[in-house]
């Protein structure tokens, strides 16, 4: 299949390894849901172009296993039959409707064209057919990433199904290598300075790519995949104007410098996330150690929480928090895994969304080195707007090798919570399994232990 051959003969360990992951997650649907009972998002866009031709990989190693298994020799399976579903819009771009009716002939997609808004078209669409999953094109950074996981039910309201986003955790240039390496075809509006994609009224070609001649009266604009900043990817999308109370809080990260102290003490909130103190497996030593630093310094600690690994109980306590007290620290849950959902909670409660931050990204890999792959990117994603990094030679990142693995146990066994956290900063990383069928959790524990060496568990138990 062409798309698996380009990417597995690419020296692009990073897109590899983005490309393995998401394909992973749609073989996982594939395997979990019949082929008639899902369905497939596309807009013509670049996301879901990247997503199609994922899915026609996905697709093929699917089938190519059950023929495998089956004794049967595999065809090529260059399409993918999918039930697609299309949101004509009256205001999307001409180039952009024939790009997705081209696409459709192209791959034989099961295309069913939608003429009203996105709830009401999939409400009645569902209701004549019903399914139980569809893949989407959602990245973190989209605004309606925020909380979802590559396998995320509907939101209440909606009708029920499935949200898989295999490229949940893609960049903008993840994306663009993707296209560019197995070279398919994409909507011409890239070519022409595009870099996001909206309405004829709200969309023009991105700032940063023009080509200006001073000898010329028509500005050009160089390709998409030229933009050097992810970041800057929607600086072609004509911004909502937020209200004044919105404004002031996403210019100063949350912080009113308008008026006085409420009092002559600086007061602060203590946040911990994570299941383990909850659970009774672990206590909160941070905190106390915090609560004495802060007094030493002439701080007065006003709050202290602890919350569940969820996004939306970070959410709500940094609502809360930030419009009290002079700073909010929080601590738990920041990293690649799962469970760590700190830094969504915070882009929830400030309501931006979470962006591939690049000069993280780029501490990360001088840090990491040649390990740094597709998902320690996960890393990088910060609030959009609000954050500013701090630089500190003793800050280590961890639980990066246990990431991928811990990821897609999950998966396999959805019914277990599996959590991670450290006693200290230098201690070993302890992984917790937690479940009512001892022998799930103890398979669980078993398929972790036998993918790492031997010895690299120093202690296991099961209780």
């Amino acid at each position: 299949m062409e798309i698996d051959r380009a990417i597995k003969e690419s020296s692009d360990r990073r897109l590899q390894t983005k490309y393995n992951n998401a394909v992973y997650v749609i073989q996982r649907a594939f395997a979990l849901y019949e082929f008639e009972q899902v369905a497939f998002s596309f807009n013509g866009g670049k996301d879901s172009t990247v997503l199609l031709h994922l899915l026609r990989a996905g697709y093929y190693l699917h089938k190519e296993k059950i023929n495998y298994s089956n004794g049967n020799q595999p065809d090529c399976m260059l399409k993918c039959p999918i039930r697609t579903i299309y949101f004509e819009c009256p205001c999307a771009f001409p180039e952009i409707n024939s790009f997705t009716y081209e696409t459709a002939a192209a791959y034989d997609l099961q295309l069913e064209i939608m003429r009203s808004d996105f709830k009401s078209g999939l409400e009645s669409l569902l209701k004549e057919k019903p399914i139980k999953a569809i893949f989407l094109g959602t990245r973190i950074g989209d605004p309606n990433a925020v909380g979802q996981e590559q396998f995320s039910p509907s939101s209440t309201g909606w009708p029920p199904f499935m949200r898989v986003n295999p490229i949940l955790d893609w960049s903008y240039r993840d994306v663009w290598a993707f296209i560019l390496t197995c070279k398919v075809k994409y909507c011409s509006l890239y070519d022409q300075g595009y870099t996001s994609i909206g309405s004829i009224y709200d969309t023009v070609p991105n700032a940063l790519l023009s080509t200006a001649d001073s000898s010329s009266t028509k500005e050009n604009f160089k390709p998409a995949y030229m933009l050097s900043d992810g970041r800057l990817e929607r600086a072609g999308r004509a911004k909502k104007i937020s209200s004044k109370c919105e404004s002031t809080h996403v210019l100063s990260n949350g912080m009113d410098n308008t008026g006085a102290h409420r009092s002559s003490f600086l007061t602060a909130s203590i946040i911990a996330v994570g299941d383990e103190i909850l659970f009774g497996t672990a206590e909160d030593q941070i905190g106390a150690t915090l609560c004495q630093k802060l007094y030493a310094t002439g701080w007065q600690v006003a709050h202290i929480a602890v919350v569940q690994n969820d996004v939306d109980s970070v959410a709500e306590e940094v609502e809360q928090r930030k419009s009290r007290d002079d700073i909010v620290f929080l601590f738990g849950g920041l990293g690649p895994l799962h469970s760590d959902v700190s830094v969504a909670g915070v882009a929830k409660a400030f309501g931006v969304c979470l962006a591939p931050d690049e000069e993280f990204e780029e501490s990360l890999r001088h840090l990491i080195g040649d390990h740094c792959t597709g998902d320690h990117n996960e890393l990088a994603l910060l609030p959009e707007g609000i954050t500013e990094l701090l630089h500190h030679e003793t800050l280590p990142v961890p639980l990066i090798e246990t990431a991928q693995v811990i990821s897609k146990l999950r998966m396999d066994f959805p019914d277990i919570y599996i959590g991670c956290h450290r006693k200290s900063r230098a201690g070993p990383l302890i992984i917790s399994f937690v479940g009512k069928n001892k022998i799930r959790v103890e398979l669980a524990a078993e398929k972790l232990s036998r993918r790492f060496h031997a010895g690299a568990f120093c202690e296991f138990s099961c209780d």
